[in-house]
């Protein structure tokens, strides 16, 4: 249904990397989201205001921020989509997660706001009205929402959204909030008992929950989150599809918004391929990794001595080494030089304990017992 609809209204739909489409998913999901949330808000402040019930009017404002969020998701995406520029030589497309950011804002302000009303009306008591005209209403609209958030959901999917999916996050803890005030109306009505600010109480938590959880997905891309494993394992497994390459080390990824991903990575080669054979290799498969999965990619070449047998006897024992300080140790960019130095990185996993120091020392301790006719330069790297 999402592909259908894109298709209808969005050019070259599919090609979801393209700047100018994505700005086209962003003024599709924020024009939606501003008609159906000001006819919600509408509806709901009527309601609220004739059943005196702050859960309905809180639900309202919370419709309400909602189109205006649906206004800085279409503001967002337009500045995304500007090119680079001297202050910004990889774009704009981090934008996309500061709109995220300020809706995840907006919605906990309402959240806490909201809390603070039905506080208010515990303390005063105010009776609400409830009829069942009220409770038809507010069930078409939680259909409305539920069919907003899945909107806005299936659409941040497809494109990778952190704003639409934090918008769709925000429509669809509404429906729980609705869902909870109807719950309130229906007890109202059968009991005669009024549990409105309970209810405005359970709505300001969910909201603030549902906002909580939206600033956190919009954050991390922010303060430069670890990449997926499995997108970095497909980079790995693909560049080792070259029959050249022995192996692969140092992949980073930098996240510059949705569709500017830059890779960079270490490819090893046989040491006595000539340089103008590996860099040949190289330029091709930059070209390929970045055209199958829509990044800037960027390769350095190391180039590793393959049928040495002292330093095979070396690389054997460090394998053991490491397995025997910790199985998920690595080391890659092995090389003895010419004045008897051996050289290489390690890599070392956050989770390990042990300080680079104290890792350096142990690795130290026995390789120079094993082979004390040669120094050792150690790099950690962390992963």
């Amino acid at each position: 249904m999402i592909d259908f609809i894109a298709r209808q209204f969005i050019k070259d739909s599919e090609n979801i990397n393209d700047v100018k489409v994505r700005t086209q998913y962003g003024y599709l999901s924020g024009g939606v989201g501003i008609a159906v949330n000001v006819l919600l808000c509408c509806v709901k402040m009527f309601i609220g205001y004739i059943s005196g019930s702050i859960a309905i009017i809180g639900d309202a404002v919370h419709n309400l921020a909602d189109a205006g969020a649906s206004v800085i998701t279409i503001f967002g995406y337009q500045l995304s989509a500007k090119p680079a520029d001297p202050e910004h030589p990889f774009g704009h497309g981090r934008i996309e997660y500061v709109a995220g950011l300020i809706i995840a804002a907006a919605i906990l302000i309402i959240g806490v706001e909201l809390m603070r009303s039905s506080v208010e009306k515990l303390l005063t008591a105010e009776p609400m009205e409830a009829s069942l005209e009220v409770v038809i209403i507010l069930t078409i609209s939680l259909a409305l929402q539920l069919l907003l958030g899945l909107f806005n959901r299936g659409l941040g999917k497809k494109i990778d959204s952190p704003a639409m999916l934090a918008a769709a996050t925000d429509s669809l803890s509404d429906c729980v909030a609705t869902f909870v005030v109807i719950l309130c109306l229906i007890v109202n009505l059968v009991m005669g008992l009024d549990y409105d600010g309970y209810a405005g109480i359970v709505v300001a938590l969910f909201i603030m929950h549902s906002g909580w959880g939206a600033a956190k997905d919009t954050l991390q891309p922010l303060l430069g989150q670890a990449p997926d494993p499995e997108f970095v394992r497909s980079i790995t497994r693909r560049v080792l599809e070259e029959p050249e390459i022995i192996g692969v080390h140092d992949v980073i990824v930098h996240n510059y918004g949705p569709g500017r991903i830059f890779v960079s990575l270490h490819a090893e080669v046989p040491a006595n391929m000539t340089l103008l054979d590996a860099h040949g290799i190289i330029d091709k498969l930059e070209q390929a990794i970045g055209d199958e999965f829509k990044v800037s990619m960027t390769v350095h070449i190391d180039p590793m001595v393959e049928n040495d047998p002292v330093q095979n006897e070396i690389k054997n024992k460090l394998y053991h080494v490491l397995a025997s300080i910790d199985p998920l140790f690595t080391f890659h960019d092995f090389h003895l030089t010419a004045s008897g130095c051996i050289v290489f990185d390690v890599a070392v996993p956050y989770s390990c304990k042990l300080d680079d120091e104290r890792v350096v020392c142990m690795i130290e301790e026995d390789i120079q017992q094993a082979y004390p006719q040669y120094q050792l330069k150690i790099r950690v790297d962390r992963l």
